[in-house]
């Protein structure tokens, strides 16, 4: 769910989660898979040309991501900017990119006698790209990364690297009733002195029933065509 797309006539940001983004996942293998969701605290809109409407300020994000063998947690501030990119014929942009630090913690899921979870100051980063075909289908990508470093941890040392990608294609059928397919990939790339190195990967193709709620596939048209 994203709420304040840029792009929109007469809208403006003054408060905090004027713009945010709200994502759930529920599974049958581990029920909550995900919860991820920013928001804006400060910031302002921007355009260039007629084509081409964002906003920049800073974010914050609240992310936990489980993927049956391991988990990160983060909450964390953000400088970054969302933006939506009219191009040529039915073709729409819409992408964030955002960068910042926060403090999060990962670890493993069975614990094996090592500690549950390493916590510890964590910069992190997200990219996020859709692009939208008319009222016919949109290409998503996404890519986050969290590195859970020593600073204020709990232990005396180590670090954890985690990321995770998907992709995901939606074709609409009919009216609101669409097909999605979709490829998911997390991993853990973990070093501490006492337990070594942890290699982590989880990989999830999937097919979806999907229910759309708009009928341009949450574009927002400044330029009056629906």
């Amino acid at each position: 769910m994203a709420y304040g797309l840029p792009g929109k006539q007469d809208y403006s940001y003054q408060r905090p989660f004027d713009y945010f983004n709200f994502e759930f996942t529920a599974s049958t293998s581990n029920a909550f898979e995900s919860t991820m969701t920013r928001g804006l605290l400060v910031g302002r809109k921007y355009s260039l040309a007629d084509s081409y409407r964002g906003v920049w300020g800073l974010y914050g994000s609240y992310d936990y991501i489980t993927s049956q063998d391991f988990r990160v947690s983060t909450t964390a501030l953000s400088v970054g900017t969302t933006a939506q990119w009219g191009l040529p014929g039915p073709f729409t942009f819409q992408g964030s990119a955002l960068g910042g630090l926060g403090y999060g913690a990962g670890g493993t899921v069975e614990t094996l006698g090592e500690p549950a979870y390493h916590y510890g100051l964590t910069p992190q980063a997200l990219v996020s790209a859709r692009f939208i075909l008319g009222k016919v289908a949109s290409l998503d990508v996404t890519g986050r990364g969290y590195h859970i470093t020593r600073f204020a941890s709990s232990d005396n040392g180590g670090f954890e690297n985690i990321g995770r990608a998907d992709a995901s294609l939606t074709v609409r059928v009919f009216g609101p009733h669409a097909v999605t397919v979709k490829y998911l990939v997390t991993v853990r790339n973990a070093r501490y002195p006492e337990l070594g190195v942890r290699d982590q990967r989880r990989d999830v193709l999937g097919l979806y029933y999907t229910f759309l709620s708009d009928k341009n596939l949450g574009t927002t048209d400044w330029r009056g065509k629906n």
